[in-house]
């Protein structure tokens, strides 16, 4: 079949490699100059599986009530006139029950652990060289009460097969010695071995290029206006895709399937056709500083818990990302925020790197409610959605690509998630999530 990938970031680059992988003859549509220019281009850069917790939790509702109002707090919500925003967030509160919190994480580990399964295959089969790092993600907290409302879910990653251990303040430090100016503010952590890192935008960007050598035409600095459509009911079908060229013109680009890989910018896409997504933007932060000292950097990917911030060292850069902004679709960067970070990041690490000089940069992660994203078909025959990813595209991109490529072909993924539009293979094991409704 002729397949019409709409995205370039990890999730659309992912798809149409294994879609080319399947045979298909895939077209990647992409406003940007090149692949992964956008939200893909400068995130954490963790491959988190045993981490990948919601941010819909029991414990979110207080936070969010005690951050509202502080310009640098790890998730702002600023209120504004729109139904989705409002929508989406009483949808928020409504997952953060324990027992829709403890289905959620099934279904996210179990798409993430399937994904870096496939991220190694395809590392080991491209070359791909992107900063990877195979020494597993650290956790630490510095306050108790958080170390402690940890341990349940680190327990039901270990239940669910992944190797997190909870661990105290001085085998945090035995783990990563950078931490060790902070060691009497660290009261425990967790640690998974298993866990990797790695940067997203080069990943992606060879990624991109391996599968153009293979025959995927990338149509970049290509805008996407509107999805073209026939019949009605179950015979309903996409018949094109209406873009906007390099120079200009207009112009309908047909295929025998459509898929639909535009993270945040996926809502506006498909709202016109009936499909309302569940997304809602999350306008995240990085800081990206030159290693001056690399004994004093930290080797072990890291999160701090407190702060809600992932670091990771991509050869001689640290890169440190995290908060969350709702705050539509704005991309303007808040100094507030910006100086939050650094003036982390010297709490943590003082003498590792240039501090004077950061590279900022803000990305909208596509979130739904749940963090569980959108992936499989949708009321239209050959139009298929791979979107939603939230904070977790990198640790699931391979994985969505590779299963979306299934799903297109006709094919049952292996994994066992509720995909959309899909029957579950196990009834009973994992529970559906809400965003399965497309």
């Amino acid at each position: 079949m002729k397949v019409i990938v709409l995205g370039s970031g990890i999730i659309g680059t992912a798809s149409a490699w294994f879609l080319n992988k399947s045979g298909h003859d895939v077209t990647v549509i992409e406003r940007q100059p090149g692949a992964a220019q956008e939200t893909s281009f400068a995130n954490g850069c963790q491959i988190s599986v045993s981490h990948a917790e919601p941010w819909a939790n029991p414990a979110a509702p207080m936070k969010v009530l005690k951050w509202l109002g502080q310009e640098d707090a790890p998730l702002l919500y600023r209120f504004r006139p729109e139904w989705l925003q409002w929508k989406w967030g009483l949808s928020f509160l409504r997952e953060c029950t324990p027992a829709r919190t403890a289905d959620n994480i099934r279904q996210i580990v179990a798409i993430s652990e399937y994904s870096r399964q496939t991220l190694q295959a395809v590392r080991a089969e491209t070359g791909v060289d992107y900063d990877y790092l195979t020494r597993g993600i650290l956790h630490f907290y510095t306050d108790q009460k958080d170390f402690e409302e940890s341990l349940p879910a680190a327990k039901l990653m270990r239940d669910l097969g992944c190797p997190r251990d909870s661990i105290d303040a001085d085998e945090v430090v035995r783990i990563e010695p950078a931490l060790a100016k902070i060691r009497d503010k660290i009261v425990g952590g967790d640690f998974t071995a298993t866990d990797e890192s790695g940067d997203v935008y080069k990943f992606t960007s060879g990624l991109a290029a391996k599968a153009k050598e293979a025959g995927v035409d990338f149509q970049f600095n290509t805008t996407v206006t509107r999805l073209l459509t026939e019949g009605a009911g179950s015979s309903a079908r996409i018949t094109g895709v209406e873009v906007i060229t390099p120079d200009g013109r207009h112009q309908v680009l047909r295929a025998d399937a459509f898929v639909l890989a535009m993270g945040s910018f996926s809502v506006q896409l498909a709202k016109p056709l009936g499909i309302d997504l569940m997304i809602y933007p999350g306008k995240g932060y990085s800081a990206t500083y030159a290693i001056t000292n690399p004994d004093a950097a930290p080797s072990v990917s890291l999160t701090d818990d407190g702060y809600k911030l992932v670091v990771s060292r991509l050869g001689d850069r640290l890169r440190v990302a995290g908060t969350c902004e709702l705050n539509g679709y704005t991309r303007e960067l808040n100094t507030t925020r910006c100086e939050a970070i650094t003036r982390r990041t010297r709490e943590l690490f003082p003498d590792a790197c240039d501090y004077d000089h950061p590279i900022y940069w803000t990305g909208l992660r596509p979130l739904t409610p749940s963090n569980v994203p959108y992936i499989g078909k949708t009321k239209f025959s050959n139009l298929f959605l791979n979107t939603g990813h939230g904070t977790l595209g990198w640790t699931m991109g391979c994985g969505s690509g590779r299963a979306i490529a299934d799903i297109v072909s006709g094919r049952l993924p292996e994994v066992d998630f509720a995909f959309t539009g899909l029957p579950r293979r196990k009834p009973g094991r994992l529970t559906t999530s809400r965003p399965a409704q497309a």
